[in-house]
């Protein structure tokens, strides 16, 4: 009598569950554009949702601990003029967001820790260079400010926020729509796949393809018969690929492993709902006490619910063998040496004592001046009797009295926020 031998495997039992009703973020206007991302960003300090807007493009941002429903005036970051396709947090300043819009610019903002009582419209950088919408945006995993913007016109760009310039474009790859791009762990090559069906690896620096048109894949599982998009998160750390499928209501979730059949399926976790997008928290903003892996954000029409993935363990101890140290948020190198040639493993940090996020680091965009590149054309042209009376001390004068209305309308926000917050308490009854 032959008896089944069954593989090995402390991701056997991972199991989805819900968090409770008084958890979840309600009464939020999900955004209904037609477009294949996923419409949510997560990581340890905020969730990004992009929503309906009138007059253009917004998404909201919230703080993880403020769950509930969500006041109807809440304020948003509005400052694209067509729907926003895409955003993306940035992974060495828990506080900065890339965003990506029909308006075909790229717009980097720094969200502050408190929430603000207006609408923010100012970002800190925007990046202009696509002529078509742009439905793609993603941080480079090493280097600091590089980040890839993919439109509709084709093209792949990558920028250095720190400056706001063009480091890299190319234009000669890519035949046909850009559906998804992702990098590799240190950054050194990227993937995209296209409308024409051809997953391409390329060499950015270099301005080359790498493979195209494989074979034959090592493992093909077929999922449903269903047609709707289906968004991969892969944990690298576990080695698990979560499949979340736009219109699906299940998440189905598979272990890569080195040897052959390579794909092994796990589970499914399954609901009532459908999602239209979702969110992937990085390893750093889960809970290891609780033996946590994995943390999805899914979006229904008028709601954001976090569902929990946990390997059921019976010991309270920190479990080393499911939390390997992680990529934490300080960059591994500068723009300038990326862009020299020079490749570098992330910064690991450990999860032993749990993961405290750093305060909040201002990006600071600094732009080269093109009058140090331009020499003057035609004669210099003498100060008029208004520039020679509008000294240089007035205008130091006058900056130093902006800086100084600008500290004390933050502080005065914040104050606003806290004490809307303790009358939130009061009137739950929770104070």
């Amino acid at each position: 009598m032959s008896r089944r031998v069954v593989r090995q495997s402390k991701f056997r039992h991972v199991f989805g569950q819900p968090v409770k009703a008084d958890q979840m973020y309600e009464d939020i206007r999900v955004s209904k554009v037609t477009w294949d991302s996923s419409f949510c960003a997560v990581n340890p300090k905020f969730v990004a949702i992009i929503v309906e807007s009138g007059g253009g493009g917004a998404f909201m941002v919230l703080p993880l601990a403020k769950t509930g429903r969500v006041d109807k005036n809440h304020p948003l970051v509005t400052g694209h003029t067509a729907p926003v396709l895409d955003i993306d947090w940035c992974p060495h300043n828990d506080n900065v967001l890339a965003s990506a819009s029909e308006d075909t610019t790229v717009m980097v903002w720094q969200i502050p820790d408190y929430v603000p009582t207006r609408n923010l419209t100012e970002p800190i950088v925007t990046l202009e260079g696509h002529s078509k919408r742009v439905g793609i945006v993603a941080w480079h995993p090493t280097a600091r400010n590089v980040l890839l913007s993919a439109g509709g016109d084709n093209l792949l760009i990558l920028w250095n926020v720190g400056t706001g310039e063009v480091l890299l474009t190319l234009d000669d790859l890519h035949g046909d729509l850009i559906y998804s791009v992702g990098w590799n762990r240190t950054g050194s090559l990227l993937v995209t796949t296209c409308k024409d069906k051809h997953l391409r690896v390329i060499d950015p620096r270099r301005r080359q393809l790498v493979a195209k048109n494989f074979e034959e894949p090592i493992a093909l599982q077929e999922m449903d018969t269903s047609n709707g998009v289906l968004l991969p998160f892969y944990d690298p750390d576990s080695s698990i690929v979560y499949l979340c499928g736009k219109g699906d209501s299940s998440i189905r979730y598979f272990e890569i492993t080195g040897e052959a059949p390579y794909v092994h399926y796990l589970s499914t976790y399954s609901s009532k709902e459908p999602q239209r997008g979702m969110g992937f928290m990085p390893k750093r903003g889960l809970d290891v006490s609780k033996c946590e892996i994995a943390r999805f954000f899914k979006l229904h029409e008028r709601k954001c619910e976090p569902i929990v993935m946990t390997v059921p363990r019976k010991s309270d101890l920190f479990q080393d063998d499911l939390y390997p140290d992680t990529p934490g948020p300080e960059p591994a190198l500068e723009a300038a040496e990326w862009l020299a040639g020079k490749d570098a493993e992330p910064v690991l940090v450990s999860l032993r004592d749990g993961y405290v996020p750093v305060k909040n680091r201002e990006l600071k965009v600094t732009r080269k001046n093109i009058l140090d590149n331009k020499p003057p054309v035609g004669p210099r042209r003498s100060h008029s009797t208004c520039d020679a009376n509008f000294s240089r001390p007035n205008l130091e004068d006058l900056l130093e009295e902006i800086r100084s209305l600008r500290q004390t309308v933050q502080a005065q926000e914040k104050r606003i926020s806290d004490l809307e917050n303790k009358l939130c308490k009061f009137t739950n009854g929770t104070a």
